[in-house]
């Protein structure tokens, strides 16, 4: 009797065995289970906008239906969502709730590190003493920030802006002021700037240019005494 029970219960386990796989494969090709390893892994995925709702669009994802707000579709505002429909967009999951069966995404990420390896990259150019022409395009109590043609921009530290002590860069400077700065420091994909460094190269240009020669008949003098005492 009890070889008989053995004989049953052994003949069932491959069955449980077989039955918990399936289940297990079910979970894995649950689209929940897929967007959820999406966001944990921190996929970019490349979709089409299937529509337009008021504050973002809507994709498809593993056949769900996902959001992408407006304020995450770029790292500008945007005028006009319609010109997303149809649209290719690359973005990430950052929302994967099915109890809700909310699903958010977003693009902006993917495109803040997009701008961050570019930046980097431009920078990686510049040399230290370089010499840059750019708009001021803030004043703060510390320093200016001047943006250049390409985007990049860098800080002109108040005591880098001349050489007299000022209470504040608005007591030269003011937004859209063109300047030349100096590329003095590098750091963590930073600029520090100079303008004052600009100011002490041409005044030193200046004091070279101003430096006394002396007269012509000052050198026949000089020499006549060098061989005055010569005998030939």
């Amino acid at each position: 009797m009890n070889e008989e029970l053995e004989t049953k219960t052994s003949a069932l386990e491959p069955q449980a065995e077989s039955m918990k796989d399936y289940e297990d494969q079910f979970d894995i090709a649950d689209p929940w289970h897929i967007v959820q390893n999406y966001m944990d892994n921190r996929t970019n995925l490349t979709l089409k906008v299937e529509g337009v709702v008021n504050g973002g669009v809507i994709v498809k994802v593993e056949g769900l239906r996902g959001f992408v707000p407006a304020s995450r579709l770029s790292l500008s505002y945007i005028e006009d969502l319609e010109s997303y429909l149809l649209k290719e967009i690359t973005v990430r999951v950052i929302e994967a709730d099915l109890e809700e069966h909310r699903l958010i995404l977003s693009a902006r990420e993917i495109l803040k590190e997009e701008e961050a390896r570019e930046r980097a990259e431009r920078i990686s150019k510049i040399q230290v003493g370089s010499v840059m022409e750019g708009t001021v395009e803030s004043i703060q109590s510390y320093g200016a920030f001047v943006r250049f043609d390409d985007g990049l921009s860098g800080l002109v530290h108040v005591s880098q802006i001349c050489e007299k002590r000022i209470k504040t860069p608005a007591d030269v400077l003011k937004t859209g002021d063109r300047v030349n700065v100096k590329v003095i420091g590098i750091k963590d994909g930073k600029l520090s700037l100079s303008i004052k460094a600009l100011s002490e190269e041409k005044e030193e240009e200046t004091e070279e240019l101003h430096v006394e020669l002396p007269k012509s008949e000052e050198i026949g003098t000089n020499l006549g005494d060098l061989f005055k005492n010569i005998k030939l």
